[in-house]
């Protein structure tokens, strides 16, 4: 069975009732889309492409288009699941616009952000997305991507807006995570709320700090000072988070809000080896909902950022800075940050404050 069709013979090829049950579409609707009729609307002709995929079918040589161009996408790493989840919808959004994606991913020793430019502009991409980039560290220069507007490069920058760079951002409100997830330890009773994040130089990380802060204000009268001394910058890994949960456990937290679903489970480690047992002596909260994290021991709490939305805006913005160029403009986009509301998703590694 694929995908809920029964095959005859797993070496057959699949029949048009196939693939118009597995695009959820009528045989009719297949038959025009394999022949390269009009009248079908893309998203349409898009699942039926899809279904084919999905039931090992080859596409006919028509409906093979000739790519738009090459489109760079530039992202930190693979081993955290929320990159290659946001990967696979910017490459499949860019697909489905007609460019071929380009994935440049940085590892430790490998090429940095700057090669990966350097490689993918002397192969004439049509544009690049950077994800979670230099773009978010405070601390790097900002000017690499004035250069790279200078050659006509068009790009767009998701997650850490900085206010130096003219070019659309993408982000999650990384206050408001923070602040949903203080509010739900405090309606379950927790007063000693902790926050693991990563290095104070990201901008993601001084949102959530700054969103754990006015929560904890809000919530508890905590001054901001106050607040800042339950804030632990680490690093965004499972290593990370168990180092953080060190010292807050040591403060007395009973709730441990976390700036990604990898350090809640180097949290959860960290309570663990003391003893502990999530939920019932310690909370914790992740943030991303990355694929999987819903299988954990126990299904982690998280605040769910919004992959679909943010991925599909990223492409859209580039799509449009594309044609910008295209028609000619020769100024620098304005700096616009589009901002996504994240979701709360409340699982098992929460419960009230221990008695």
């Amino acid at each position: 069975m694929v995908g809920g069709v029964t095959l005859p013979d797993p070496h057959a090829t699949p029949r048009l009732s196939d693939i118009a049950v597995q695009a959820q579409v009528s045989e009719a609707t297949v038959s025009r889309v394999l022949n390269g009729r009009a009248g079908v609307a893309a998203s349409t002709r898009q699942r039926v492409l899809a279904a084919l995929d999905v039931l090992g079918c080859e596409r006919p040589v028509r409906l093979r288009r000739r790519s738009a161009g090459l489109v760079g996408l530039v992202i930190p790493e693979l081993t955290n699941p929320i990159f290659p989840a946001f990967a696979q919808i910017i490459e499949q959004a860019l697909a489905g616009h007609g460019y071929t994606p380009v994935l440049c991913t940085q590892m430790p020793g490998g090429a940095t952000e700057d090669e990966l430019v350097e490689q993918l502009a002397e192969r004439d991409v049509t544009g690049i997305v950077f994800l979670s980039g230099l773009h978010a560290d405070t601390g790097a220069d900002p000017s690499r991507y004035a250069r790279l507007a200078a050659r006509g490069v068009p790009y767009v920058l998701v997650n850490g807006c900085n206010e130096r760079i003219d070019a659309p951002f993408v982000s999650p409100d990384d206050r408001a995570a923070a602040r949903m997830a203080v509010r739900h330890l405090a309606e379950l009773g927790h007063e000693r709320i902790g926050l693991a994040v990563g290095p104070a130089r990201y901008v993601p990380s001084r949102r959530k700090a700054e969103g754990f802060a006015a929560a904890l204000g809000e919530s508890f009268g905590l001054s901001r000072g106050q607040a800042e001394r339950r804030v632990r910058h680490t690093l965004f890994s499972v290593e990370g988070g168990h180092a953080a949960a060190a010292t807050l456990l040591d403060d007395g937290c009973t709730g441990i809000v976390c700036g990604s679903d990898l350090m809640a489970l180097g949290v959860v480690r960290a309570a663990r080896q003391r003893g502990l047992a999530v939920p019932a002596d310690l909370s914790v909260v992740g943030f991303d909902d990355s694929p999987l994290i819903a299988f954990t021991d126990p299904p982690l709490t998280t605040v769910r950022q919004p992959v679909q939305a943010m991925a599909t805006a990223a492409v859209g913005a580039l799509i449009e800075e594309i044609h910008e160029r295209a028609a000619g403009r020769r100024e620098p986009p304005r700096r616009t940050e589009f901002v996504f509301q994240p979701e709360l998703v409340v699982r098992g590694s929460t419960g009230a404050v221990p008695t």
